[in-house]
C-alpha cells in the first residue's frame, strides 16, 4: 500500500510566531498535495540567537502555543504530523529543556513523544563553530517505535543518525519508516548528511523521511538543507537542496516487504 509523505524544510529563527506562520503555510502545501504524514524539521518553532532562546520559549508538557499549533494543524488538514523538536520544560531545572519530538495524529492527539538522546557537543575548528547542546538540553533515554497507518514509525533527531546501534534497536522493535527531523551544520552536512541518511535506510531496510533546516539563520548559523525521502534500497525518492519548501514522495510498504524478502541481510547477522 502506498502512502504520500512530506518532509518540510525551513529556515527557522528566534521568533516563535513567525516560525509557526511559515510552518503553517508549508503544512498546508504538503496536505494540499496529498501528504498524510508530514515531518517538520528540528527546532522548527524556535532556533534561537543563542541557546537561552529555546529555554525562554519552553512549554509545559501538554500546554503551550507550539503544542496547540500541532494539534490544530493536524485536525484542520486531517494529517499526522511529526513535530520536529520543541522545547519542553524540565520540571526540576528551569535552565534545561527536553528536545521533544511529538507525533500528533489526524485527530490532534499526541500519540508519541521522543526526547532527543544524543546531544550535539562538538567543536568545528575549520569554521570556529562550537556547539554545547547539553548546556541547555537534557537527553532522553527511550527509543520510540509506534504503529501508524503508514507503518511502524521510529523517531530520531539529527545527531542521532551517527549512532547506528540506535537504529538496530529500532529494527528489533519492527521499525519500517523513520522520521528524522534535523538541523545539520553546513560543514558536516555537505560531507556526511546524504551518506548517513542513506546508510541508515540501507542497513535497516526502511524508509527515511529526513526533514532539515536550511540556509543562514538570524543567529548566523548556517544549516545544510537537502531534506529527502529515501527508500529501503537507499534510493533517494525526492529531495530539496537549499530553499525552504516541501519534499513529497510516495512510500510503498509492499516494496519494503519485497526488499526484505529478496535480500534478507538482517537475518544473516552474526553477533
Amino acid at each position: 500500500m502506498k502512502h504520500r509523505v512530506a518532509a518540510i524544510q525551513m529556515t527557522s529563527g528566534h521568533n516563535v510566531s513567525s516560525n509557526l506562520i511559515a510552518a503553517k503555510t508549508l503544512i498546508a502545501q504538503a496536505a494540499d498535495s496529498g501528504a498524510k504524514l508530514i515531518v517538520l524539521p528540528e527546532m522548527f518553532a524556535v532556533m534561537g540567537l543563542d541557546q537561552m532562546d529555546k529555554v525562554n520559549a519552553r512549554e509545559k508538557w501538554g500546554d503551550g502555543p507550539i503544542q496547540e499549533f500541532l494539534h490544530h494543524e493536524a485536525i484542520q488538514h486531517n494529517v499526522w504530523i511529526v513535530g520536529g523538536t520543541i522545547p519542553i520544560a524540565v520540571e526540576e531545572d528551569a535552565h534545561q529543556v527536553h528536545a521533544a519530538c511529538l507525533v500528533v495524529n489526524h485527530q490532534g492527539e499526541v500519540v508519541a513523544r521522543y526526547d532527543k538522546m544524543h546531544l550535539f557537543d562538538v567543536r568545528l575548528d575549520a569554521t570556529q563553530e562550537v556547539y554545547s547542546e547539553s548546556r541547555t538540553t537534557t537527553s532522553g533515554s527511550q527509543i520510540i517505535v509506534i504503529p501508524t497507518p503508514f507503518g511502524k514509525l521510529g523517531l530520531a533527531v539529527c545527531y542521532d543518525i551517527r549512532f547506528p546501534e540506535m537504529f538496530r534497536n529500532m529494527h528489533e522493535l519492527g521499525v519500517e519508516v523513520l522520521a528524522l527531523p534535523a538541523a545539520f551544520t553546513f560543514i558536516t552536512g555537505s560531507v556526511h548528511w546524504d551518506i548517513l541518511v542513506r546508510a541508515r535506510a540501507i542497513e535497516n531496510q526502511i524508509f527515511v523521511i529526513a526533514a532539515a533546516q536550511t540556509g543562514v539563520h538570524p543567529s548566523g548559523r548556517r544549516t545544510y538543507g537537502y531534506s529527502m525521502v529515501v527508500d529501503p534500497w537507499g534510493g533517494v525518492k525526492a529531495s530539496l537542496p537549499y530553499e525552504q519548501g516541501v519534499v513529497l514522495a510516495d512510500i510503498d510498504l509492499d516494496y519494503l516487504v519485497k526488499i526484505r524478502k529478496e535480500f534478507p541481510v538482517l537475518s544473516h547477522r552474526k553477533l
